[in-house]
């Protein structure tokens, strides 16, 4: 398979919509990941169900025929009637809520300002603590512009296998000296031949995330474990700490964006870095959970299929 070829296959395994590659007889040639996960009837090297280029099922093709080396070929794209509406209504949502996570620390922001005017006040004081929520709203733009960039289709899945534990050890590395502030210890274990087909970079997304979420709200005397294995076909990474914990009705929650469970509404963070997790592990074809209770710490664990 020439370059070309090998880009052009990535790029339609990789794409958020639902497509397919068809010949003039109408067999598959190609199909998204999406497509072939959301839409059933779809099968490399088969026909592909009329139903579903006539629309009676449901969704609605698009279709875009073009001629590649004398050969007859269309893409068809599949969508729900729906998922426009739905899709709209997700941003505006997602743009209502990241509106209000702005105004807390701007409100914050400028009530230290105001405080400064008054005689007799401690002037660095203000001024220190009017930088941390100047450095809260950076985070949180930062962490809504990757996730912005995610969802618009930012490539996760690498061409060759990436080794997991280096990339752990790393981010232990970078975050002992804030971990040992928060009284939080790090450590990592695992299989060095462990391997995913994600991107170096957001692999350690994913690991440095796992680790912040531990080191903000485990709790001091927190030990937080980061480690990868192998087993029954899949590459599994998990952060477990032996920290505060969450209530077990929380746990499917923890991934939404900006929620925030009991332990952690009285201290700094974003709201986004485990959604941010879900969504690269998820387009990555794996899938996340959440384990533990509360006072009885917290372990969540991230499937990567192997190939």
């Amino acid at each position: 398979m020439d370059v070309d070829a090998q880009r052009a296959r990535v790029l339609i395994e990789e794409s958020r919509e639902a497509v397919v590659v068809l010949d003039d007889q109408s067999r598959v040639l190609a199909a998204s990941r999406r497509a072939r996960q959301s839409v059933e009837g779809i099968r490399e090297g088969e026909t592909m169900p009329e139903r579903l280029l006539s629309g009676e099922d449901g969704h609605v093709p698009l279709v875009v025929p073009y001629a590649a080396g004398g050969r007859h070929e269309r893409l068809v794209y599949l969508s729900k009637a729906g998922d426009l509406a739905a899709y709209e209504e997700l941003r505006s949502g997602f743009t209502a809520a990241v509106s209000h996570e702005l105004r807390t620390p701007l409100a914050r922001l400028l009530s230290l300002l105001e405080t400064a005017l008054l005689p007799g006040e401690d002037i660095d004081e203000l001024i220190g603590q009017a930088r941390r929520e100047v450095e809260q709203i950076g985070e949180l733009i930062d962490e809504v512009l990757f996730l912005s960039e995610l969802e618009s289709g930012t490539r996760v899945v690498s061409l060759g296998a990436t080794p997991v534990l280096p990339i752990l050890e790393q981010v232990a590395l970078d975050l002992e000296e804030r971990g040992a502030r928060a009284g939080v210890a790090l450590g990592v274990s695992g299989d060095p031949s462990a391997a995913v087909e994600v991107r170096p970079r957001m692999l350690q997304v994913v690991a440095r995330n796992l680790a912040e979420n531990a080191v903000r709200y485990a709790g001091q005397g927190a030990t937080l474990s980061l480690s990868v294995e192998r087993a029954d076909g899949v590459v599994v990474v998990r952060a477990a700490d032996d920290g505060s914990g969450v209530d077990e009705t929380e746990l499917a929650r923890l991934f939404e964006r900006f929620y925030r469970s009991d332990r952690s509404r009285a201290t700094r963070g974003t709201g986004l870095g485990l959604a941010i997790v879900k969504h690269v592990v998820s387009a990555a074809g794996g899938t996340v959970e959440a384990r533990g209770s509360k006072g009885r710490g917290l372990e969540i664990r991230c499937s990567f299929p192997t190939r």
